[in-house]
């Protein structure tokens, strides 16, 4: 009986990474796909010699629309269907709006929104098909409330969030399970590469990605809408919606200072 087939896109490093090896613990064959080839190559190695899978990497920027092409048609590929997506590809930039160059903030957008539903878009035609699979969207508790000094970022995640949860009810009588993620911090290359200060923030607000893959391939394979890992993020997602939308953006502030360092 041949292997299913995963594709992870962002899966040279933290989310990403810890997805493609704990996919491949569990039996699949993977896609992987980031900008770093050498990054790719080293991990392809790794679950080969670790757990048997077979990894073809596809180095490809999703910010670009020629590497959202490569990726579409490979999820369209009749020969060596994929049966899960993992759509963890996304950037953060902090900072205040304003003061932030726009070509970034765009970049943002296509490859955290555009490129997603994209992919999206191209992998669900044939899960439909075959009854069978489906699609992780790496969102962000930060899809839950305006985030003041991170204000692209967090409303390409609350997008995310709503996008997946749609369509999750749209394919919901076919088989296939859509699911958005929404993690708090998870302390990973990401917030390094957007200029976030995370040294100040609370140990009790940050997991590991592999808590946060653990918790999500669960609620998956469960067919679940949201999963929210960790009880205190459910809190804050909890406090946030009872809270005024005043008081809930004042709070967001606060946060988004500190990781911008202003």
């Amino acid at each position: 009986m041949p292997r299913p087939r995963a594709l992870v896109t962002g899966a040279s490093s933290g989310i990403g990474l810890a997805f493609a090896r704990q996919l491949a613990r569990g039996g699949y064959d993977l896609v992987v796909v980031a900008r770093s080839a050498g990054r790719l190559h080293e991990l392809a190695e790794e679950l080969k010699r670790e757990h048997g899978a077979e990894t073809e990497v596809l180095t490809a920027d999703l910010s670009a629309d020629a590497g959202i092409a490569a990726v579409e048609a490979r999820l369209a590929a009749a020969t060596g269907p994929v049966d899960v997506l993992v759509n963890n590809a996304g950037v953060g930039t902090f900072g205040r709006f304003v003061d932030l160059p726009i070509a970034s903030e765009i970049d943002e957008i296509e490859l955290n929104v555009v490129a997603l539903v994209r992919l999206t878009r191209a992998v669900l035609p044939g899960l439909i098909e075959r009854g069978t699979g489906g699609v992780i969207n790496v969102a962000s508790l930060a899809a839950y409330q305006p985030g003041p000094f991170e204000a692209t970022y967090c409303a390409t995640k609350a997008f995310v969030n709503s996008f997946s949860q749609a369509v999750h009810e749209e394919v919901r009588g076919a088989g296939v399970t859509v699911l958005s993620l929404c993690p708090g911090f998870t302390i990973t290359e990401f917030q390094e590469r957007g200029g976030a200060d995370t040294s100040k923030l609370p140990s009790f607000a940050s997991q590991t990605a592999d808590e946060v893959v653990t918790g999500a391939l669960k609620a998956f394979r469960r067919g679940r809408a949201v999963h929210i890992p960790g009880g205190s993020n459910k809190v804050l997602v909890a406090t946030a919606r009872l809270s005024p939308q005043r008081v809930a953006r004042k709070m967001a502030a606060m946060v988004g200072r500190r990781l911008a360092r202003i």
